[in-house]
């Protein structure tokens, strides 16, 4: 009697003994990131004796760990688009504030410069007057190239933070293989911490690059990144890397290693960090840098059509107020043909910025969006007679194209970083009209002379003067020459110049024309330059420049927003997810408490009944010495 009481306490002082260090495991890591609680999972040992069945005690039947993978899974999910969605916020905002911001954005310069034009309006003669607007132009060509760097720099940034973010990538699926090695190894006798640091990994690595778990048979778990590519298979790792843009060496772009070399991964076919910086650069960089070049080339390209159309105080026709480069057509690294396209600005109101990829199939060329691959219609066939017209650009492609060969245009991105002032002599700022007119005073019409240009500066430097006669309203001739038919608001041009009527002319009616002469106080043409912020000049003509400007800055602003309340919206989730798991697999300390009392109590009692065994046994021994 006194074994089988012996052989029971013994049996639950052992089983209550491994239940107080489960306790004492599970307080000690109730901080521990990932840690899944565990439990002793205990049954009673069966009686033997055929007559009367009395249990022998109880055994420890395992040791349970708390967790749930569907909970594990929606947590990996979770924290992959938490990632993604925190660093695509961060960076939206550190846009918008450059966009936004009064000491950063265009909102001062460009107010500064439209308001010296109107200084010069005012008085088209004065020194300073000019001397104000020259330097206010310097000072917004500056504040462009200024916000072009700081996109570049983020550029840069998202270069040198997957870097980083691939490093650890790797690191962490290294360590999944490793621990996968040792999980197979240890087969039925696993420890639960050793799947607590797998599990714990496959989180962090989610919220770097999002990650799909499938576990094997073997204990193993391979790991995929959302778009089906592996990176831990067993006990081996894949490792991601980092290979050149195809179109510019300068830039990097995602891709996984394999037997064969880099695989570039497209930007959905990750999430996590690196899904976020992805998704950054080539909906939210990129668009806002090539939309900044498109406002920096129309507002460049109109003012110096103005400039070009007025004659400057020293009585010469106005030179170019603003230089820009032109559109940027970078060829493919695989490509095997030697054509060189060339672009230069065709059409500023059919400008949109958008990136295109040309492509040559052998015979046709092709234009679609870098984008999104959509199609896009291309007139022209590529000549330098008849240049490709596409997104306002007009491509020039001459001979050398190989089937296959591939170049990317890039119409407006970087145009920004380089525009700068052309003229640094005030004089040349061209506020006046090219010509100077006098009615004939037997004119019986009320027309009278609007506006006039210059088209074409070569032709119009040995003009020295004409005379319009309008044979009826709807005919005229110049110096005789002629004549030419007149519809009303239609232009008068010959020469290199171009004029505009007023009213509606009669018959007899003449007007004497001449050239404008230096130190000239006219500001006809300086009343077109100061405005042009209310020109409709972008869209086809639909929108003005400072619509645009407030666009621009209003596009930055929502995406930060929709990012930031996307990503609110994810860490509510995540709280959710995060507090699902807790209630599972978290260690309550309360609980544990109120579990090490209970299985002390238990333990002192085993105790007890080996004490009373042993008494029991004692007396026994008494009775046989007697």
């Amino acid at each position: 009697m006194s074994s089988g009481v012996l052989g029971t306490g013994t049996s639950a002082l052992l089983a209550f003994q491994r239940a107080l260090a489960t306790v004492s495991h599970n307080v000690a890591n109730a901080a521990t990131p990932g840690y899944t609680r565990q439990r002793v999972e205990m049954q009673a040992r069966p009686g033997q004796s055929a007559m009367l069945s009395i249990g022998q005690g109880v055994d420890v039947k395992q040791l349970t760990r708390l967790a749930d993978g569907l909970v594990f899974a929606r947590q990996n999910d979770s924290s992959g688009e938490l990632g993604r969605l925190d660093q695509l916020s961060q960076l939206a905002s550190r846009v918008d504030g450059l966009m936004s911001d009064s000491a950063t954005s265009l909102v001062a310069p460009w107010s500064s410069y439209f308001n010296a034009a109107k200084g010069v309006v005012a008085d088209p003669a004065s020194v300073p007057a000019r001397n104000q607007m020259l330097a206010s132009s310097d000072q917004l060509a500056t504040r462009f190239r200024s916000m072009d760097t700081q996109l570049a720099k983020m550029d840069d940034d998202v270069d040198r933070s997957m870097a980083n973010k691939i490093t650890d990538a790797n690191r962490l699926a290294s360590e999944l293989a490793d621990l996968n090695r040792n999980i197979i190894a240890a087969g039925g006798n696993v420890s639960s911490d050793l799947l607590d640091a797998r599990d714990q990994r496959v989180r962090d690595l989610s919220k770097l690059v999002g990650a799909e778990t499938v576990m094997q048979d073997d204990g193993s778990m391979n790991v995929f990144t959302p778009g089906g590519q592996p990176l831990v298979l067993g006990v081996r790792a894949s490792s991601l890397a980092t290979t050149p843009d195809p179109y510019r060496p300068d830039r990097m772009q995602l891709a996984l290693n394999t037997p064969t070399g880099a695989m570039r991964l497209p930007e959905g076919t990750v999430s996590g960090e690196l899904g976020g910086l992805l998704e950054f650069r080539s909906q939210v960089l990129d668009p806002m840098r090539a939309e900044l070049g498109r406002m920096a080339t129309v507002f460049a390209q109109s003012t110096n059509a103005t400039q070009n159309a007025g004659i400057d105080y020293n009585g010469n026709p106005g030179a170019d107020l603003f230089s820009i480069p032109a559109p940027q057509v970078a060829a493919h690294a695989a490509n095997t043909g030697t054509a060189v396209p060339t672009a230069v600005l065709d059409d500023a109101g059919a400008l949109t910025g958008q990136n295109l990829v040309l492509r040559f199939d052998g015979t046709n060329w092709s234009a679609t969006r870098a984008d999104s691959g959509e199609s896009v219609a291309m007139t022209g066939t590529g000549t330098s007679v008849d240049p490709f017209k596409v997104g306002g650009v007009a491509v020039t492609v001459g001979t050398g194209a190989a089937a296959g060969d591939r170049f990317l245009l890039t119409p407006t991105a970087g145009s920004a970083g380089s525009l700068n002032v052309a003229i640094h002599d005030a004089s040349g700022i061209a506020a006046a009209a090219p010509l100077t007119s006098q009615l004939d005073p037997t004119n019986l019409g009320d027309a009278k002379v609007a506006s006039s240009a210059i088209t074409d500066a070569s032709q119009f430097a040995s003009f020295s003067g004409a005379t319009v006669d309008f044979i009826d309203a709807t005919h005229y001739t110049i110096d005789g020459n002629g004549p030419y038919a007149y519809s009303p608001g239609g232009a008068i041009a010959d020469g290199g110049w171009t004029l505009t009527l007023q009213g509606t002319p009669a018959a007899g009616d003449s007007f004497t024309l001449g050239r404008t002469p230096a130190r000239s106080s006219d500001n006809a043409n300086a009343r077109q330059l100061a405005a042009l912020d209310t020109r409709r000049v972008l869209d086809g003509g639909t929108t003005d420049l400072t619509t645009g400007m407030t666009r621009m800055a209003s596009r930055a602003g929502g995406a930060a927003n929709n990012a930031k309340l996307s990503l609110d919206a994810q860490q509510a989730i995540d709280d959710q997810v995060n507090a699902e798991r807790e209630s599972v697999s978290g260690v309550n300390l309360d609980e544990e408490a109120a579990d090490m009392l209970r299985y002390q109590q238990a333990y002192q009692a085993a105790a007890q009944l080996i004490g009373t065994a042993d008494t029991m046994f004692q007396t026994l021994l008494s009775v046989v010495r007697r």
